[in-house]
């Protein structure tokens, strides 16, 4: 977690470089602050900026985790650019996908049952994740592998990416919502 990082000197980082400590993943879920003060993850936006580049001055090398869907209905495409732009200014060396799954069980179902959060459909998912793979602008892999993926793919960027772009517009322009919907129904709690 971002707050992990938070919670280390600058020394103490040094010195987890020295020990070998490299290739952290930090589930960063994403750069939309709205999103991420609703969630309580107890970071902004800034906070993954300004922890990240203190991983790069400690020669500690990383990759992200993004969560499509954190941002709730109406909100996917927004909260992927804000993600992109945080994305932007740092080196990760992957930023993997993974979506959202909401159980029954979780504080966040409870929180749709109040209305006071809306899950986003699964086509707009996609829809997220076009958007962020199109703004993003550094060399990195991009990958969305995961179980809670109903299709997996990866790539290099900024080579792969008409490549990875064109599987996401396929996946939008052939499948339909519920044939996705019914993928997320069957996902068994990760």
């Amino acid at each position: 977690r971002v707050t992990d990082i938070t919670r280390k000197s600058d020394g103490e980082l040094a010195a987890l470089a020295e020990a070998g400590y490299d290739g952290l993943t930090i589930g960063i879920e994403t750069g939309d602050d709205g999103a991420l003060a609703f969630m309580k993850k107890g970071y902004a936006a800034a906070d993954i900026v300004e922890q990240c580049r203190r991983l790069d001055r400690a020669g500690i090398h990383y990759s992200f985790f993004y969560l499509a869907g954190i941002s709730g209905a109406g909100r996917g495409e927004a909260g992927a650019r804000a993600t992109a732009a945080v994305c932007n200014q740092l080196r990760p060396a992957l930023i993997g996908v993974n979506m959202l799954t909401v159980y029954p069980d979780s504080e966040l179902y409870q929180e749709m049952r109040r209305g006071s959060w809306q899950e986003e459909g699964e086509m707009e998912k996609y829809r997220e994740i076009r958007a962020l793979l199109t703004h993003l602008e550094i060399p990195t892999r991009f990958a969305a592998l995961g179980a809670s993926n109903a299709f997996q793919f990866q790539g290099t960027l900024p080579e792969d990416k008409a490549a990875l772009t064109g599987a996401l517009d396929n996946i939008l322009q052939t499948m339909r919502e519920e044939d996705l919907r019914q993928y997320r129904r069957t996902l068994p709690h990760l």
